[in-house]
């Protein structure tokens, strides 16, 4: 998956120094507990002694999906351009939590189904309008997977090369829960009724239909699938994009900081593709989404929170982006016991 993009390698000598100046700090050896992880976590993978979470930059994908016309989501299909307006308005939970936290966003139109006028906060990929109905076909052909990608990876990168330290990871997309979930079924072989969940607010019958509808999908193909073509049969062009901006903010060694289900999907995606990527990715939350926890799990990873979100639109990774400042504060201004004259441990 995008083989010709380098992921640089751990430096194993910054790694152990960088270990050793978190325990010489004016605190009890892991005291400071995950924070202490995220700040030697940070600055392993920006290969420095002085990690910094700033600037921090939200790439937010919005795209549509065909599986809606089979009655998987309790929202109509327009409400995915028209929350984009939402956010170009500065109208919505990202935007006022990207204003709390000092972060900058980028509102990207990966694959609308009824594309939005020119707009000067809008960045628009142009592959194609929507998915095609993964229920009946595949969603993307491998043409349009490598497109999405690419150009996932060479906006992350553009950003990393602007100063971007922190990348961020958000998505809107009415029935994205269900290309998440098929997504994680299909390469990683989790259980699709535990995975499949209420989404935006489906009842106990919409989930059970979405569930028939996501076991019909998934009948298609024998499984399980490799990530590029898991992408091309059941991908949303937004989470193929995300995909790719892990892949290419790694690439730079910028840190990428990952939101809910979706954009989990996306990172599960791009690590099963490119495993080498993993010192980069940081996941910001578990959502209330059920299938959320399942990928963690996979992943062996724990997030830094657990809030009851369940909303997208890289609202927890926003939320969790002062954890990593704290932390590199942590590493870069406070003092070691011989610097601050403080005795240390007795032995």
């Amino acid at each position: 998956m995008l083989t010709d993009i380098t992921i640089p390698t751990v430096d194993g000598a910054l790694s152990e120094r960088v270990r050793t100046a978190i325990d010489l700090k004016t605190k009890p050896p892991g005291s400071l507990g995950r924070i202490e992880t995220l700040a030697h976590r940070m600055a392993v993978a920006q290969n420095t002694d002085a990690p910094s979470a700033d600037p921090a930059r939200l790439l937010l994908f919005a795209a549509d999906h065909g599986l809606v016309e089979e009655g998987v989501s309790a929202w109509p299909q327009e409400v995915t351009a028209q929350m984009v307006l939402n956010f170009l308005a500065g109208g919505a939970a990202a935007n006022a939590f990207a204003g709390a936290c000092g972060a900058e966003i980028s509102v990207i139109d990966a694959g609308l189904a009824h594309p939005l006028p020119e707009h000067a906060g809008l960045t628009t990929a142009g592959i194609r309008t929507g998915t095609r109905n993964a229920a009946r076909e595949d969603a993307l052909t491998a043409e349009e997977t490598e497109a999405a990608l690419r150009f996932g990876a060479s906006l992350a990168a553009q950003h990393a090369d602007d100063g971007a330290m922190v990348i961020a990871l958000g998505d809107m997309g009415i029935g994205n829960t269900s290309s998440a979930t098929l997504l994680a079924h299909v390469i990683e072989g989790l259980d699709l009724s535990a995975l499949t969940g209420p989404g935006a607010g489906l009842d106990a019958d919409g989930v059970a239909h979405k569930l028939s509808v996501l076991e019909r999908a998934a009948a298609r193909h024998t499984l399980p699938l490799p990530p590029l073509a898991a992408l091309a049969a059941y991908g949303g062009l937004e989470i193929a994009c995300m995909a790719g901006a892990v892949i290419g903010a790694a690439g730079r060694r910028a840190v990428v900081l990952v939101d809910g289900f979706i954009s989990t999907a996306a990172a599960l995606t791009a690590l099963r593709g490119r495993p080498e990527a993993e010192p980069f990715v940081i996941f910001s939350h578990r959502s209330e989404e059920p299938g959320h926890r399942l990928m963690l799990d996979a992943l062996q990873v724990k997030p830094l929170l657990d809030l009851d979100l369940r909303l997208g639109e890289g609202s927890g990774a926003l939320l969790a982006l002062p954890l990593l400042r704290a932390a590199a504060a942590m590493l870069n201004e406070m003092a070691t016991f011989e610097g601050a004259g403080v005795a240390g441990k007795n032995g």
